[in-house]
């Protein structure tokens, strides 16, 4: 290993009585830190990564004493034999929320047995207190352009407060080893639902009409920086509908180019999702779909309701609706990224309705592709891209794999389910798995992911309930948000960061498939060997990544 733990005071030497006040150790950033935990053996060893990704280190800190006004500092990392240096290298602390309880089938891997603070958010605070005796971890992490010089990156961080009356500091080496190989953008369709209207923690200070563009500008560059590339839009909320003089529907899009336009430029829309049409009666599980539809009075009063497929009256607008939709898309440049949602998770108690809608939409469009969040698989024709929850995936795998050879496309979700000790996102998990979410992707051939819960903020977003108001079912902690609000701001999480890099590792994965399958099939099949289980030994996933970077590194330097 690199380093080991430094146990350092300010001025101070082995004898004196202030030489073990404050420690600081590098551990592995997939590895959350708890508070209790201790200088052990090292497992953090130098980043490793390719041109175009991000580079992370994770610092812990602990103090015998009280401490206030912790701060980190971090040096410029230069280039070995060189004079190239990385950009700034940003630390932020690491914030800890309580978990009030596990998932009704926990992880055999849980970092917990029950009820107990977990490390997640990453704070905007320059600089914290630290009670005496508890960990407190430092994220530390930068962007490599994808034109750096590869090579070794070394620097320092120092960390430094006050404790016992007096300052003290420690120091401690970092660096990144940057490969030869280099990472683009992704192709794979990663979607994380959010809500783009919720004002709660709007900046007051923001002008009334510029806020919903301020707040969904900020979700789109945050989405950006972790690769999204896939924006669910809600299209009839934001269609404004009338009658003409002739009687006919008219429909005005202003607002859907408005926001739209908004994370196009951002850099986000590699594909629209236009939100579902429909859902639920009653919001009943077994019960049949219905409809959203407009309706307009004499008076030019606009009533939404929800209907069957067979309502005449809900026919009758979507065949209005639909090609002027389409009309809006292709006259924007829209229209080739476009798929549509009509209602999420069909199963087979609701599989007739869902059926019926489909054949209705494609009736009118029949060039529209339809993408659904999916528990039932017996709707071929109904769908274009399939989203199965990743348990049905690995059900059904021979299914989709006949969808795919068919021309379709199939990606893959996860949300409240699966539990166990399936790959998902809750905060009890070990974080690897949270990465390795994409290792399943390529591995098992879906190319896309989707989850429900990007900015579904509880009241409280910062303590995860027990419950979801009103509904007996039980979301993990971590299952509604993997951002977290503040005023006029936005908070990541270590959950997106890792996200973001198992992204980024189906990007490095995909590169090298192209020239060297069989490696790349390799290297997935062992970290990723099954749907429902994946290897979470961090040494080994270090040396599998070490694998791909140079072999990259080597097919586009060489050509093979």
């Amino acid at each position: 290993m690199l380093f080991g733990p430094l146990c350092l005071g300010l001025a101070a030497t082995a004898a004196h009585p202030q030489a073990d006040l404050i420690r600081a150790w590098l551990v592995d950033p997939l590895r959350k830190v708890l508070r209790s935990a201790e200088p052990g053996e090292d497992e953090a060893e130098r980043a490793e990564v390719a041109r175009g990704e991000n580079a992370q280190w994770q610092l812990v800190v602990r103090c015998s004493r009280p401490m206030t006004a912790l701060k980190a500092f971090v040096s410029p990392l230069r280039r070995r034999g060189g004079q190239e240096r990385l950009p700034v290298v940003r630390a932020r602390f690491v914030g800890f929320v309580p978990i009030p309880r596990l998932a009704d089938s926990p992880d055999s891997e849980a970092l917990c047995g029950g009820p107990c603070e977990l490390p997640d958010p990453l704070l905007a605070d320059a600089k914290i207190d630290l009670p005496a005796n508890q960990s407190q971890p430092v994220w530390l992490d930068v962007d490599v352009p994808q034109d750096a010089v590869p090579g070794l990156y070394e620097g320092y961080v120092r960390v430094l407060g006050q404790a016992a009356g007096r300052t003290v500091s420690a120091r401690i080496a970092i660096s990144a080893k940057v490969f030869e190989a280099r990472v683009g953008a992704s192709r794979l369709w990663v979607t994380n639902w959010f809500q783009p209207f919720n004002a709660s923690w709007d900046d007051p200070s923001w002008p009334e009409r510029e806020r919903l563009e301020r707040r969904n500008r900020m979700y789109a560059r945050s989405m950006k920086a972790h690769r999204q590339n896939v924006v669910l839009v809600p299209v009839l909320r934001l269609t404004s509908v009338s009658r003409g003089p002739d009687g006919a529907l008219r429909f005005d899009f202003s607002e859907l180019a408005q926001f739209l336009r908004w994370f196009d430029e951002e850099g986000v829309l590699g594909r629209i999702e236009g939100g579902h049409l429909g859902g639920r009666v009653g919001g009943q599980w077994e019960a049949p779909f219905e409809f959203q539809h407009a309706s307009v009075a004499d008076d030019g009063t606009v009533a939404w309701r929800s209907s069957p497929p067979d309502d005449p009256n809900l026919k009758a607008f979507y065949r209005a609706f639909l090609p002027a939709l389409k009309a809006f898309l292709v006259e924007r440049g829209y229209w080739r990224r476009y798929l549509q949602h009509l209602a999420d998770e069909p199963i087979a108690g609701n599989r007739e309705s869902y059926r019926a809608m489909a054949a209705l939409v494609k009736e009118i469009l029949p060039d529209l592709k339809v993408i659904e969040a999916c528990h039932d698989h017996e709707l071929t024709g109904a769908l274009d891209v399939w989203v199965p929850q990743l348990n049905f995936l690995r059900d059904q795998l021979e299914h989709y794999r006949t969808r795919q050879k068919a021309g379709e496309e199939v990606w893959f979700y996860t949300c409240v389910f699966p539990q166990g000790d399936w790959p998902n996102r809750f905060l009890e998990q070990p974080l690897i798995k949270t990465r390795l979410l994409h290792w399943v992707n390529f591995a098992f051939g879906a190319t896309g992911y989707l989850h429900w819960g990007w900015n579904q903020f509880p009241e409280k977003p910062f303590e995860p309930s027990a419950e979801w108001v009103g509904k007996p079912l039980f979301l993990p902690a971590g299952d509604t948000h993997i951002v977290y609000p503040v005023p006029g701001g936005l908070l990541d999480s270590i959950r997106h960061e890792a996200m973001r890099d198992g992204i980024a590792d189906y990007e490095l994965l995909s590169l090298v498939a192209e020239k060297r399958p069989e490696l790349a099939r390799s290297v997935a099949e062992r970290t990723a060997p099954r749907i429902d289980k994946v290897n979470t030994d961090v040494a080994a996933f270090r040396q599998a990544r070490r694998e791909l970077l140079v072999a990259l590194g080597e097919i586009q330097k060489n050509g093979r």
